[in-house]
């Protein structure tokens, strides 16, 4: 894929996502890093410390040194790159910066992370920003991460962090042989393509919980031709699929009229067109703002794909693929 923006973002608060420490937040808070919206500028609002930015800031370093903030990936995995936005910060971003990454399972103390009992491994040596936009860099680093670094020198202020990647699940979240969500973003799912995404991005189909709004989904244009909508999920492992759930929660005046649903079972690279297609759910007729669960209805197999196919046109909140990794 060219552009690494397009993966999973691994540090995202909807996974889990969060920023443990900081050495320094004066002018604005570090948790605001990894918000999910696009930052924001408020013309003449001040706080009592100073102006009111949409980010992380902190004070002008008057002794040498840098700062610093360590954040929880929600899902582990390898970093393919990394977006440091200093959206709105003009006259005070950073000069550079450098991130640093590390592989630690549970929850260790928050100080462990800073006073030299965890070591840090360097993925994107120090390098420079520039102000009031999205800093792209790609990352090379091919092992499993789940904390990472950002140091700013000497010191500034980031809108946001976004690091993108390939999701890296243990056998505590896929254990063989239980039921499991295959297509979950967390575990390591990923919708690979779709038809079309006008309203809607692909990879909200997979997302953690219910939607929160119409907003929240995979929604497409209105179809004015013949044919149909579709979207492909690659599963976070193969797996025997036991039910499926097509949620349309929040699409009321919009839902698919029906929907089905095909598998494959791909060894190697995957390509859609070549793929096998099988059946798994014949068509079924989709009702408005409703969860369904199709389980008498799956034909049972083994897959590592899936295809959703809506008729012809409109928006489903979430999709769930529930099956069983084979055991050893």
């Amino acid at each position: 894929m060219a552009d690494f923006t397009d993966l999973i973002d691994l540090a995202a608060e909807r996974l889990g996502g969060a920023v443990l420490s900081a050495n320094d937040e004066f002018f604005a808070p570090k948790e605001a890093l990894l918000k999910a919206s696009k930052p924001e500028w408020k013309e003449g609002l001040y706080t009592e410390r100073g102006k009111w930015m949409d980010g992380w800031e902190t004070r002008r370093r008057r002794e040498p040194g840098e700062d610093w903030a360590v954040i929880r990936l929600g899902a582990p995995g390898v970093v393919k790159g990394v977006v440091i936005d200093t959206a709105f910060f003009t006259g005070n971003f950073p000069e550079s910066a450098v991130v640093e990454a590390c592989e630690v399972e549970g929850n260790p103390p928050v100080q462990s992370f800073s006073d030299g009992t965890i070591a840090w491994t360097e993925i994107l040596g120090r390098t420079k920003l520039k102000g009031d936009s999205k800093n792209h860099f790609a990352i090379k680093h091919a092992g499993r991460v789940t904390h990472l670094r950002l140091t700013i020198h000497p010191d500034g202020g980031v809108a946001r962090l976004r690091v993108h990647g390939v999701v890296k699940a243990n056998e505590e979240v896929l254990p063989p042989g239980e039921l499991v969500d295959l297509a979950a973003m967390e575990s390591g799912g990923w919708v690979v393509e779709c038809s079309d995404m006008h309203y809607g991005h692909r990879q909200n189909l997979i997302l953690p919980g219910r939607s929160t709004h119409m907003g929240d989904g995979w929604e497409t244009r209105r179809r004015r031709g013949e044919g149909h909508e579709w979207t492909i999920v690659q599963l976070a492992a193969p797996g025997e699929i036991e039910r499926v759930e097509v949620d349309t929660d929040h699409y009321r005046g919009n839902a698919p009229g029906s929907a089905s649903v095909e598998c494959c079972d791909v060894t190697g690279s995957f390509d859609a067109s070549r793929a096998k297609w099988q059946t798994l759910v014949a068509q079924q007729p989709i009702q408005p703002h409703t969860r369904h669960r199709f389980a008498h209805e799956v034909e049972r197999q083994v897959a590592t794909h899936v295809r959703l196919n809506i008729f012809p046109d409109g928006g489903v909140a979430r999709l769930r693929v529930i099956g069983r990794i084979p055991g050893p």
